[in-house]
């Protein structure tokens, strides 16, 4: 069942709370919301790493090797952007398909359409978060699992959405993931069930773990926007 904009108020009613560098209640974890969805959350702190390192990998990453680098184990197979996307430019509106499993959970496909983070959050307050640096960059994307996942008119899978916040910090930088996931089963007795939100939690904090190894590198070497790269000598 695809969310209502009466439901998606009601969840988010709180969400510009991840644009705080404050804690908040659900920095890791699962929470089952009132409509029967899932909400699962991950805080990874990624060494040497800054947000618009993290912002140019959805701008670069293409192939299934790519997705490897990200997590060697659960990434299976990249299954192609669709033209919206632009190679070292553009991720917004684009849409990508990718075969991943969640550790002991088997591979399943995914559909992810990525959004303007202002549609979701606050404008102001996105805005002014930049400014004072509690965020250094914010994906915001709609997503579904399943070859014949259920999508709207808009192209939207309607199953889910996925949040990854990021905040600079001396150690490099903070990430916040939130996932809201289950809307299609939501409202029957075949909820998503707390594993796949464990087995989620795992998933993101291993493959942001294993990307901010090789992140720093990649983005001094491969990116086109002139940053780089200090001396360490």
């Amino acid at each position: 069942m695809k969310p209502t904009k009466e439901t998606e108020e009601q969840m988010f009613r709180d969400i510009n709370a991840l644009l705080s560098p404050k804690p908040i209640a659900l920095e890791a974890g699962i929470r089952r919301l009132e409509n029967g969805m899932l909400h699962i959350s991950m805080r990874n702190v990624l060494h040497h790493c800054k947000g618009k390192m993290l912002d140019w990998w959805f701008k670069y990453f293409e192939t299934t090797e790519d997705l490897k680098l990200w997590h060697p184990h659960d990434h299976v197979e990249h299954g192609g952007w669709d033209s919206q996307w632009i190679k070292n430019e553009n991720y917004i509106g684009a849409t990508i398909r990718a075969t991943e499993s969640l550790g002991d959970i088997p591979p399943v496909s995914a559909i992810i359409k990525f959004h303007d983070p202002a549609e979701i959050f606050d404008v102001d307050i996105l805005k002014q978060a930049y400014a004072d640096g509690s965020v250094s960059a914010v994906v915001y994307a709609r997503i579904g699992f399943g070859k014949d996942t259920p999508m709207d008119a808009n192209g939207d899978p309607i199953d889910g959405y996925m949040f990854h916040v990021v905040r600079d910090t001396v150690q490099g930088c903070t990430l916040r993931s939130h996932f809201y996931l289950g809307a299609v089963v939501a409202d029957s007795e075949n909820k998503l069930s707390d594993e796949v939100g464990l087995g989620l939690m795992e998933h993101c904090y291993s493959e942001f773990t294993y990307l901010s190894n090789v992140l720093p590198s990649l983005y001094y070497a491969k990116n086109k926007q002139g940053d780089k790269a200090p001396f360490l000598w």
